[in-house]
């Protein structure tokens, strides 16, 4: 069953102004990749060049980050939610 994915504004663009779009994967990691095959482009903003989610990206698995759990190899149940959230710098 397809996982809903949260997309932040500056990156609807690159999923025709959808809020909401749906990926399929049995990890955190897995469901990143189907979005970035069915929305090619998002990638390159979610990851750096070593394949790591950006520091200034937050992947959140219904409301955790999954920097406290298992990062990209997090498994996904098919109640779950992901949900991209660039980081908020503030001064």
């Amino acid at each position: 069953m397809p996982t809903p994915v949260r997309i932040p504004s500056p990156l609807r663009k690159l999923t025709g102004e959808q809020e909401v779009v749906h990926a399929d994967g049995a990890t955190v990691g897995e469901i990143l990749k189907d979005l970035d095959l069915k929305f090619p482009g998002i990638g390159e903003r979610i990851y750096d060049e070593q394949g790591k989610v950006r520091r200034f990206v937050n992947i959140f698995l219904n409301d955790e980050d999954i920097r406290f759990l298992n990062e990209t190899s997090t498994l996904v149940k098919d109640s779950d939610e992901i949900s991209v959230v660039p980081a908020i710098a503030g001064g």
